[in-house]
C-alpha cells in the first residue's frame, strides 16, 4: 500500500548514508555553512568497520592524511581511538611509506558519532531512504519508506554495500547489508529507472573468532611501533588515547597449512564462487581464502593476522581469511590452523552483492552529470576501503555544499593528491572490479607523500572554509618552522676542523671534509642520513620530529622531486586546455570509433583528463588539439 507523503522539512544538503562516506560529506557540507540533514539506516552503525578494524596503509595511509589536512576527520577519530600504529614500508622510500593502525571499532564509531552530534547545522535522522524527487532534470530532495519528504538543492548518495545487497554464506543467501543490517532496495531501482547505469560488485569477510581459545605460542607476535606516531597533524586531545597510547595491543601472524587447503579443496563445490551461486565481480587485491587455494596451488601456506576489534572486545578479526564457505567448513578451516584447534567462531565470514553507480557517468566533482544536484561517493561508486570512501565523501560533500553556493567544484588533480589519482581513475579509466588505490597507480608519488599532504591542500581547506582557526595557526607554525630549517641547512655551513663531524663521517664510511660544506649539500650524501649527523647539529631542539623528517626528505630527493614539477607543469598545459560539454564527438571526423564513444560517455573537462580515458588513444588526441585550434581560429576570424 503506498503511504501518503507529507513535508518533513527543508536542508540545502541531504546526504544518504552513515558510513565513512556520509559521515565525510555530512561533516563538511555543514562545516561550510550549509544546513545538512544525514540520514542512516541506523543509528548504531554511524561509522561502522563492517570489515577490517584498522585504517591506512599504503596509499590509503596517504589518502587519510589529505582528508586531515583538507580539514575533514577520520584521522582524528583513527588517532584517539588507536590500539596500535605501525609504519609500513619502513625499508623503502618516503614516497611509499604509510601508517597504518589498529583502531579500537566501537570507540571509533562514538568518536564520530560524537562529532557529528556536536556539529551545529548538522541534524541525524535514523530513516530508510526510498526514492529521490526530481524536477526539471535536477534533484530536488528524497522520500523516505515512511512518506517523510525532505526538499534539498544538494543530495549526496553514500550507500555503501547495502543497494539491493545480498548476503551468501555457503547454499545460504537472502537479502541483507553487511552484518545483519538490512539492505537498501527500492533506490536501486529507482537509480535505474532515473536512467543511471548500475553494475553488480561482490565483498567479503572473514570470520571473527572468540579470544579465549586461540593458542597464542603457536602464533608470532607482532607488537606495534615503539614510537607513537599520528595520522593527524593536529594534536589529540582525547584522554582515551592518552589513557591507552602506551599500552598497545599487538597484532598475531600466523599461517594457513596442507590440511586447511586440503578441506578447501574438497568443498570447493560447495563454494559460492565456484558454484555460480555468486555473480558480482569480487576485489582482485583482496581474494577469498578459496580464492588464493585455487589460483596459487603450489603454496603449502598462507598468511593470516588475527587483529583485535577494540581494547575492552574478546573478540578478534582473523584477516587473510576472507570466506563464504558454509559455517560448518569456516570452522573445519579454522581449526586447522595451528593456535585455532579449539576456536570459537563468533560470526562467520560471508561474501555480499551489492549494485553500484558505474562511475563514468560522474564529473570529476562527483555529480551525476545527468542530474544536477545528485551526487554520489564511497562504495556506491564501484571502490573498496574505508579510506577510499571517506575521500570521495569529503569530496561530494565540499561539492554538493559548493552547489549550493553556485560556486565552481573543487577538484583535486592527479599532480595534487591521491584523491586526484582516485578519481582520475574511477571516471576516466573505468572499473571491471571494486577500485583499490595503489601507490603505483600515482604518476607523481615522490611529490605525493603522506609527511607533505598538509603543504599541498590545507590551503585550499582554508579557501573552500573547512579549515578553522585552530588548525590553520597550527599549520601556519609549521610552515614557519619548516622556512626557518630550509635557510638554516641552505646556508649554515660545517667546518672541517670540526673533529666530532670527521669522527662520524670516518665511522660511516663517508668521504672525509677537506673544505667546508652547507648542511644540506652533506644531507644529500646516500650513506648520511639526520639521525647520524644529529649530535653535531645545532639548534635541532627547536623543531619537531615532523617538520625534521620533512625537510630532510627534501633535500634528500631534490633532484627526483625537480624532475616531477618538470613533468607535472608540462602535462599542466594539456589540462589548460579546456572541453565544452557542449561538444558532439560523433561529428569530429578522424576519431576512432571508439574514442567518439568514450569521449561522448566520460565528456572530458580538458584535454589532459581525455587523454587519460580508455579507449581514447594518442591518435585521437592529435585529432581534438586540431579541432580546438580550428575553433580558435574559427572564434578570432569572426
Amino acid at each position: 500500500m503506498d503511504l501518503d507523503e507529507y513535508f518533513a522539512g527543508k536542508y540545502e544538503v541531504i546526504v544518504v548514508g552513515a558510513g565513512h562516506a556520509g559521515c565525510e560529506a555530512a561533516l563538511a557540507a555543514a562545516r561550510m555553512g550549509c544546513d545538512t540533514l544525514l540520514i542512516t539506516l541506523n543509528l548504531d552503525t554511524v561509522a561502522h568497520m563492517p570489515c577490517n578494524p584498522s585504517l591506512g596503509g599504503p596509499a590509503k595511509g596517504h589518502l587519510i592524511r589529505e582528508i586531515d589536512a583538507l580539514g575533514g576527520q577520520m584521522a582524528i577519530a583513527g588517532d584517539e581511538t588507536s590500539i596500535q600504529v605501525r609504519m609500513l614500508n619502513m625499508g623503502k622510500g618516503p614516497a611509499v611509506q604509510a601508517l597504518r593502525i589498529q583502531s579500537d571499532k566501537n570507540a571509533y564509531r562514538n568518536s564520530m558519532l560524537n562529532a557529528i552530534l556536536a556539529q551545529p547545522g548538522l541534524t541525524l535522522l535514523q530513516a530508510l531512504v526510498e526514492r529521490l524527487v526530481t524536477k526539471g532534470g535536477k534533484v530536488c530532495g528524497v522520500v523516505t519508506r515512511t512518506g517523510a519528504k525532505f526538499e534539498s538543492e544538494s543530495v549526496v548518495l553514500t550507500s555503501g554495500t547495502y543497494l539491493k545487497g545480498k548476503i551468501i554464506i555457503g547454499a545460504a543467501k537472502y537479502e541483507g547489508g553487511p552484518n545483519g543490517q538490512m539492505p537498501s532496495v527500492s533506490l536501486s531501482d529507482e537509480l535505474k529507472e532515473m536512467g543511471i547505469e548500475l553494475g553488480r560488485f561482490k565483498s567479503g569477510t572473514p570470520p571473527r573468532i572468540h579470544c579465549r581459545n586461540v593458542d597464542f605460542k603457536k602464533f608470532f607476535i607482532q607488537p606495534g611501533d615503539t614510537k607513537i606516531r599520528k595520522l593527524s597533524f593536529m594534536p589529540i586531545k582525547s584522554k582515551f588515547w592518552q589513557d591507552k597510547a602506551e599500552k598497545q595491543i599487538p597484532c598475531w601472524l600466523g599461517y594457513t597449512t596442507c590440511d586447511t587447503h586440503e578441506i578447501i579443496r574438497q568443498n570447493l563445490y560447495r563454494a559460492p564462487m565456484y558454484s555460480g551461486e555468486i555473480k558480482g565481480i569480487g576485489p582482485r587485491y583482496c581474494p577469498s581464502i578459496e580464492d588464493k587455494v585455487v589460483r596459487f596451488a603450489q603454496r603449502d601456506s598462507h598468511q593470516i593476522f588475527l587483529e583485535p576489534e577494540g581494547w575492552e572486545s574478546e573478540e578478534f578479526y582473523v584477516a587473510g581469511l576472507s570466506t563464504s564457505m558454509p559455517e560448518e567448513v569456516q570452522i573445519e578451516i579454522l581449526r586447522s590452523i595451528p593456535g585455532l584447534e579449539r576456536a570459537i567462531m563468533l560470526r562467520p565470514g560471508y561474501a555480499i552483492e551489492y549494485d553500484y553507480v558505474k562511475p563514468y557517468q560522474l564529473s570529476l566533482g562527483l555529480e551525476v552529470r545527468k542530474y544536477p544536484g545528485l551526487f554520489t561517493a564511497g562504495q556506491l561508486n564501484g571502490t573498496s576501503g574505508y579510506e577510499e570512501a571517506a575521500a570521495q565523501g569529503l569530496i561530494a560533500g565540499i561539492n554538493a555544499a559548493r552547489r549550493v553556493k553556485e560556486l565552481d567544484f573543487l577538484i583535486i588533480r592527479r599532480s595534487e593528491g591521491y584523491m586526484g589519482v582516485l578519481l582520475d581513475d574511477l571516471i576516466n579509466k573505468g572499473i571491471k572490479e571494486p577500485y583499490r588505490l595503489l601507490t603505483s597507480r600515482a604518476e607523481y608519488r615522490l611529490i605525493l607523500r603522506q609527511d607533505n599532504a598538509d603543504l599541498r591542500l590545507t590551503e585550499k581547506g582554508r579557501e573552500i572554509g573547512l579549515v578553522d582557526d585552530y588548525r590553520w595557526q597550527h599549520f601556519q607554525e609549521k610552515v614557519q618552522k619548516l622556512n626557518k630549517l630550509r635557510k638554516s641547512w641552505g646556508t649554515t655551513i660545517l667546518s672541517p676542523q670540526q673533529e666530532d663531524l670527521q669522527l662520524v663521517l670516518q665511522e660511516i664510511n663517508s668521504t672525509p671534509l677537506r673544505t667546508g660544506i652547507k648542511i644540506g649539500e652533506l644531507l644529500r650524501r646516500p650513506e648520511i642520513s639526520l639521525a647520524k649527523i644529529r649530535g653535531i647539529l645545532p639548534d635541532l631542539g627547536d623543531y619537531s620530529e615532523e617538520v625534521l623528517e620533512e625537510a630532510e626528505i627534501e633535500i634528500k630527493y631534490t633532484g627526483y622531486i625537480q624532475k616531477q614539477l618538470a613533468e607535472i607543469d608540462r602535462f599542466g598545459k594539456l589540462e589548460e586546455k579546456k572541453l565544452s560539454a557542449e561538444i558532439d564527438y560523433a561529428q569530429i571526423r578522424g576519431l576512432s570509433t571508439e574514442g567518439k564513444l568514450r569521449l561522448a560517455e566520460v565528456q572530458p573537462g580538458n584535454i589532459g583528463q581525455a587523454s587519460r580515458i580508455t579507449g581514447v588513444s594518442p591518435a585521437d588526441i592529435s585529432v581534438l588539439l586540431v579541432y580546438l585550434e580550428q575553433k580558435r581560429r574559427t572564434v578570432q576570424n569572426v
